[in-house]
C-alpha cells in the first residue's frame, strides 16, 4: 500500500486519480480548496481549506501530514492548476500573475514543503500541459497558461536533477486534452481516462527516467 498525495484531488483529473489509486488499495491524502461529500467518501483523509497559492497554506502541510500518513510519502501529484486565455487584445495581467502562482509556484513550494517526507524511492508528479512546450506552439495566444507550465516544465526538470541523489524520480506529465469544468467539458477523452494513463506513466517512472516529459499515452512530448 503506498502513500499518495494529491492536490486539486475533489474534481476532474485528481478526483479520477484518487479513485484509481483508492481502488487499488493505496493510501490517498486529498488536498483541496473545497471539499465534497464524493473526496470525503474516497479519501483516506482529506486536507481542505487548503490554497495552494498561499504560502501559509503550503507550511501547514507538512505538519498535517506527519499527523496523518503511516510512513513518508511515496507519490506526490501536483494536479492543483488554473486556466484563463489572454489575447493581445485581451491581456489580463492580474490572472497571468494567478497562472503563475497556482501553476508553476505552487508546486514547487509545495514540493520543497514535504521533502522531509519524501524518501528514496518516492516520486514528485506535476501534472503540466502540452501547452507549456514552446517548440509545440503553433497557435499562439494563452500567454499565462502556456508561460505558467512552460515554467513549471523548467522548475520540475530542475528538481530532477536535485532529488535524483536523494533517490526520488520526477516527472511532468499531460493529461491529454481532458472533458473537466476548467476547460468547459470540451475535450477528447474522460478524466478517467487520463487518470488510467497518468497512473501507467506514474507506475513506470523510475530514477533513470526521471526529468521526462510526458503525454499520458507514453509520447514522449518536446520541450
Amino acid at each position: 500500500m503506498a502513500n499518495i498525495v494529491i492536490t486539486g484531488a475533489n474534481r476532474g483529473i485528481g478526483f479520477e486519480l484518487a479513485k484509481l489509486f483508492a481502488a487499488r488499495g493505496d493510501q490517498v491524502t486529498a488536498i483541496c480548496r473545497t471539499s465534497n461529500d464524493e473526496i470525503e467518501d474516497l479519501a483516506d483523509q482529506v486536507i481542505s481549506g487548503i490554497d495552494v497559492a498561499d504560502d501559509a497554506a503550503i507550511a501547514s502541510i507538512p505538519s498535517l501530514l506527519e499527523m496523518l500518513l503511516d510512513g513518508p510519502i511515496d507519490v506526490l501529484i501536483n494536479n492543483a492548476g488554473v486556466f484563463h486565455n489572454e489575447t493581445l487584445a485581451d491581456m489580463d495581467v492580474d490572472r497571468i500573475r494567478e497562472q503563475f502562482e497556482l501553476n508553476t509556484l505552487a508546486p514547487l513550494l509545495l514540493t520543497q514543503a514535504v521533502l522531509p517526507l519524501l524518501t528514496s524511492g518516492s516520486k514528485v508528479i506535476n501534472i503540466t500541459s502540452r501547452m507549456g512546450s514552446i517548440s509545440d506552439n503553433g497557435s499562439g495566444a494563452y500567454y499565462g497558461y502556456r508561460a505558467s507550465k512552460a515554467g513549471l516544465n523548467a522548475v520540475s526538470k530542475s528538481l530532477a536533477v536535485d532529488l535524483k541523489p536523494h533517490g526520488v524520480a520526477v516527472a511532468v506529465l499531460h493529461p491529454g486534452f481532458v472533458q473537466t469544468r476548467m476547460v468547459g467539458f470540451a475535450g477528447d477523452i474522460s478524466p478517467a481516462e487520463a487518470a488510467s494513463g497518468l497512473a501507467a506513466r506514474i507506475d513506470e517512472l523510475t530514477l533513470d527516467t526521471s526529468g521526462g516529459f510526458w503525454h499520458s499515452n507514453g509520447q514522449s512530448l518536446p520541450w
